[in-house]
């Protein structure tokens, strides 16, 4: 049962690959991991030396060690890389104090597994010095692959991920509890705790999560091009948020 399963996983990952090119002509626009390093880069361009953190980065971080920078990393696991990949290495939570002052806080998909984001921003804008930035990526809570993940919760997605998802594995997994994971709720959020300006860069392309499937990929990906012609920011795949000290 399961290799026949696989093996009809495989056929419409082949299939929604045709799609892609016959059909959707898949924009070449500029993804949410570029534009998250083009703008992470920016900020340490214009603050050398900068102190950076990056939060649940672990053995797979965005940047890599440089004298322009003083590079710590946070998360409430550890692996032996991390002592390789950080100048320093905490392990803890991001909603729990942070014992140093930065310039720069980052994450990528990181935010929608803490369980209180409003602590996790507190201790953010405690920890950044005057002029500083916390730049994080986040899927958004009402996209179609965030809904689905909540109804499922994280024990039958590990399973569902093996099975529908096997490439992404080792990626995936992790509970995700979305709290105040919408654009609107993290520019409140932030601005809450004092952040002076709060910019949000949204992204509608997160159909790769329905490449089981033809039929949902389709509907999802139709679903995803309206709501970036139409703007709609709420029901986007995911996003990056931008907040000054």
């Amino acid at each position: 049962m399961t290799i026949a399963l696989s093996k009809l996983v495989s056929f419409n990952v082949k299939l929604c690959e045709i799609a892609d090119r016959k059909i959707f002509r898949s924009s070449k626009k500029k993804g949410y991991v570029s534009q998250l390093s083009s703008v992470i880069n920016e900020v340490i361009d214009n603050c050398k030396p900068c102190s950076v953190l990056e939060v649940g980065g672990i053995d797979k971080p965005l940047l890599q060690r440089s004298k322009n920078i003083k590079y710590d990393g946070l998360d409430i696991e550890h692996k032996q890389q991390c002592e390789r990949i950080y100048d320093n290495f905490f392990v803890q939570s991001i909603e729990e104090p942070i014992r140093n002052s930065y310039d720069l806080i980052i994450s990528k998909a990181v935010l929608e597994h803490v369980r209180d984001n409003d602590a996790g921003v507190k201790q953010m804008y405690q920890a950044l010095r005057t002029g500083g930035y916390a730049i994080h990526y986040l899927p958004s809570k009402y996209h179609p692959y965030s809904l689905a993940l909540r109804l499922s919760g994280p024990k039958l997605q590990r399973r569902l991920i093996k099975i529908l998802r096997p490439w992404a594995e080792d990626e995936t997994g992790y509970p995700a509890f979305f709290n105040n994971c919408s654009p609107e709720e993290m520019r409140k959020l932030f601005k809450s705790h004092g952040f002076g300006s709060v910019k949000i860069i949204p992204f509608f392309r997160a159909n790769d999560y329905f490449r089981f499937f033809l039929p949902f990929y389709i509907a999802v990906t139709l679903w995803e091009n309206i709501c970036a012609k139409l703007k709609w920011e709420t029901f986007c795949s995911g996003f990056i948020v931008i907040a000054g000290k």
